[in-house]
This record gives C-alpha cells, sequence and structure tokens, in this order.
C-alpha cells in the first residue's frame, strides 16, 4: 500500500479494491491522476482509493503520471533518544532534501541533514521508508519521493539552521516535545513514527478529566 499525500490528504494507491466505505475507488486503467489531484485540492474529494492487482505497478503508475523529483531524508536520534527537528513554513519536519547527480539516496539524506542542521558525526542504522507527496512548482505538479533513513549522533555542538532553505529553528526533542511538534507537522513526516508518538500519554488525558 502507498499513500501519497496531496495537501495533507491521502491519495490511498492498494491490492483492495474496498478499503472502507467513504473511499471512492477507481481501477488503476481508469485514473486521470491530474484531475484527481484538482479535484482533492478543490476540496471535491476526500477519500480516494486506487488500486490493482498487481502492487509492483503501483509505483510505476506514479512515475509515469508526473515528474518524479527524489530526495533523501534522516530521522536522527542522540544518545538521550531525542530527535532532531527542523522547522520551516511553520511547520515541524525532519531535515531531507533533493538527491544530486552520482549521490545515493543514504548519502544524499547524510549530506541535506548535516547542511540543513549543523549536526556532524552521523551513523546510519537503517533505513526506514519512502514517503510520497504532491507538490507544484512553476504550475505544474511534481511527485517527490523521500527515502528515509534512521541515524545517530552523539554530537552536542550548536545547531545551526540554514537560512537559505527557509529554516528557522533547529531542535532536539525528546519524546514528550516530539509529541507536540508532530500535532503541528506533516503527515507524511507522521508515518515515520511509532504509533506512541501520535497519542497523547494516559497521563495527560487523566489531568484532562
Amino acid at each position: 500500500m502507498y499513500k501519497v499525500f496531496v495537501n495533507e490528504i491521502p491519495i490511498i494507491l492498494t491490492t483492495e479494491k474496498k478499503i472502507g466505505k467513504q473511499y471512492t475507488s477507481i481501477p488503476l486503467k481508469e485514473v486521470k491522476f491530474k484531475k484527481l489531484i484538482n479535484k482533492i485540492n478543490n476540496g471535491e474529494l476526500l477519500y480516494v482509493n486506487i488500486y490493482h492487482k498487481n502492487a509492483e505497478k503501483l509505483e510505476k503508475f506514479l512515475r509515469k503520471k508526473l515528474p518524479v523529483v527524489e530526495a533523501g531524508g534522516g530521522m536522527v536520534y542522540n544518545s538521550k533518544k531525542e530527535i532532531l527537528f527542523i522547522y520551516r513554513n511553520k511547520k515541524w519536519d525532519l531535515p531531507k532534501g533533493k538527491v544530486e547527480k552520482g549521490e545515493s539516496y543514504e548519502e544524499a539524506a547524510i549530506r541535506e541533514t548535516i547542511e540543513e542542521t549543523g549536526v556532524k558525526d552521523l551513523e546510519v542504522r537503517k533505513f526506514l521508508t519512502k514517503t510520497y507527496h504532491v507538490f507544484k512548482r512553476n504550475g505544474k505538479f511534481k511527485l517527490k519521493i523521500t527515502y528515509w533513513f534512521e541515524m545517530f549522533s552523539d554530537y552536542n555542538g550548536p545547531l545551526i539552521p540554514e537560512p537559505s532553505e527557509g529554516i528557522k529553528k533547529v531542535k532536539w526533542k525528546n519524546f514528550e516535545k516530539s509529541q507536540k511538534a508532530l500535532q503541528d507537522s506533516y503527515e507524511n513526516i507522521k508515518l515515520l513514527f511509532p504509533k506512541e508518538y501520535l497519542t497523547s500519554h494516559p497521563n495527560d488525558r487523566i489531568s484532562q478529566v
């Protein structure tokens, strides 16, 4: 299954014809993707499922329908189990950026994380997942596919936002602060986090009763 975000609304691509009553299910061969994006942007569609029995054809379909921009990103932990966040466009995000010619996805993720945050001595632990979202540039829709890696660094020096990329803040955040940041983040970023980060702590619920 794939989730492709258009203005925070996910288009679901799956091998299942029916995934819920609220979903409009469309067979892959009948999809007019740009029209679908416009309907979502106009608020005409909120729940969309594109289906095909062959899962491999789903991503091939995406790559054929829109120009693709590939990026690498890092979910960085330190020895305190804090996570490295950046703040830009009034949202908390994770460092990421476009893959340059000759780079691997992993190399791009490391370089972009260093450039955007100032953090050094990064160690890649594992590949996490890919995320997909549609954006518009110069009047044309494009598909960004970001390859995410879990990283570690024991760097405790100054954090340096990259102003040319519109980054206002860089912060290490513990579990509670990460939960709060994710309330003001992007849906595709939330996909990277374990579910406990996306729910309130039991003590918080008790205090609100």
